[in-house]
């Protein structure tokens, strides 16, 4: 008999939110990966629900929602990004009958949205099975377990484990192809203004904030081709902005990254590409450069983090000052423009100063790039995560909804909320007339 499964993808309960090319990549995995199977695919995506931008990106339907007793201090407005209530409720009853739902979840300081939904496909399913996974389910396993209402809390990477879990409910799954679909060939959503898109998982770098080394076993680069025709695939269906998500995009460039791109540019698609998360600015040279421009790459995001040179060894020596000098000129010799180059500086580091920040600030500033700055949030199980709670400035069991990015840096590291507002501003003064 074929199985019935919905996969459910969380609203954002948050301070703030925008939609950058976001899809839920973890559950979209997870239906690929069932798609092997005599299986009959639902998708809810909450956060589907958004007015489209400039290059695809766009803003959230947003709804005012009660704080939870805990953030009844914090003096800013709380919503709800996505779908209303009704409206997930009116889509479940599409849905109809289920015999199996995988519910995913991202970032940990969202988790109040995440039981919120759980909650109700529990009153609405009764005894269907709940699985619980993705990065909160995988980091802070133990509170998901005691706060969520799921049935099973699944952790790390979708593989053959997924299989024996179904099993363990008493359902069968029954294979019926070798090689899985992908996401975007199952109709989950009507329209695609953009993509995502993973040309590897994990990182080979090992950050003292980051989580990537506790959601992946090793660093993995896919099959140039596979990647290119997912792209083609893709275009092909009318996308034309795509987003590169991975972690290290263009580590090993000379056999990953240039090929890639050289095989793209043999297609003659007329696509635009984007890289959200922070690029690894040592290994821009100029025929890199050159080729990103020649390709179609748009909105370029590049990693400095600190100018602290101590910091920058102890947050894994990636990048140093004159790497990044030298990655922007060679973008600019390409013909990328100052706007289409942005760089991250982090805040509310461990033990890092507002003075620290501003130095970044201001080293930025003379590069004639747009600038960044991108709250710290503790990861549990990290390097910093330890010497936090070692420190005592955070407990182990902290609600995770305290480390969200928007409020940790102002109540955890001590900076001034005026001086920090005003370096905000003083940014986003700078980007504007850029």
């Amino acid at each position: 008999m074929r199985l019935r499964c919905l996969l459910v993808n969380p609203w954002i309960y948050d301070f703030a939110a925008y939609n950058f090319w976001a899809r839920p990549i973890g559950l979209l995995k997870v239906a690929e990966f069932l798609s092997q199977f005599d299986v009959e695919l639902f998708l809810i995506d909450c956060c589907d629900s958004f007015k489209v931008k400039k290059y695809g990106t766009g803003k959230y339907k947003t709804e005012l929602i009660e704080k939870p007793e805990i953030l009844k201090n914090i003096p800013k407005k709380y919503r709800r990004y996505g779908c209303t209530r009704e409206e997930f409720i009116e889509k479940l009853s599409f849905a109809g009958s289920v015999d199996l739902i995988l519910v995913t979840s991202i970032m940990a300081y969202w988790w109040y949205g995440v039981k919120e939904v759980i909650e109700i496909l529990r009153e609405k399913f009764k005894d269907i099975p709940i699985i619980l996974g993705g990065i909160y389910a995988t980091v802070y396993k133990e509170h998901a377990e005691k706060n969520t209402n799921a049935d099973f809390i699944y952790e790390g990477q979708i593989d053959d484990k997924l299989i024996k879990v179904i099993e363990y409910f008493g359902l069968k799954l029954e294979r019926i192809n070798n090689k899985p679909k992908y996401w975007w060939q199952m109709n989950f959503y009507k329209e695609m203004p953009y993509a995502p898109i993973l040309t590897s998982t994990g990182c080979p770098f090992r950050c003292p904030y980051c989580a990537s080394s506790l959601l992946y076993k090793s660093f993995e680069q896919r099959n140039i081709d596979e990647v290119v025709d997912e792209i083609e695939g893709l275009y092909n269906l009318g996308v034309r902005d795509f987003a590169f998500y991975d972690d290290a995009l263009l580590y090993k460039a000379d056999t990953h990254i240039k090929p890639l791109i050289g095989k793209l540019l043999e297609k003659n698609l007329q696509a635009r590409f984007h890289t959200p998360n922070g690029l690894h600015a040592r290994y821009i040279d100029k025929e890199l450069a050159y080729l990103m421009k020649k390709a179609g790459f748009k909105t370029l995001r590049l990693s400095l983090e600190t100018v602290n040179i101590k910091r920058q060894i102890e947050t894994g020596g990636k990048v140093t000052c004159e790497e990044l000098e030298r990655a922007v000129l060679y973008l600019k010799e390409a013909g990328f423009l100052s706007q289409e180059i942005g760089v991250y500086i982090m805040y509310g580091l461990p033990r890092q100063s507002l003075e620290e920040v501003k130095a970044g600030v201001e080293f930025l500033k003379k590069l004639k790039v747009r600038i960044h700055l991108t709250e710290f949030s503790p990861i549990r199980g990290t390097y910093y995560w330890h010497e936090l709670v070692k420190a005592g400035v955070i407990s182990d069991d902290i609600d995770p909804v305290l480390t969200n990015n928007s409020i940790f840096s102002e109540i955890f590291a001590g900076y001034s909320r005026m001086e920090l507002q005003k370096l905000k501003l003083d940014v986003n003064n700078f980007n504007l007339i850029l």
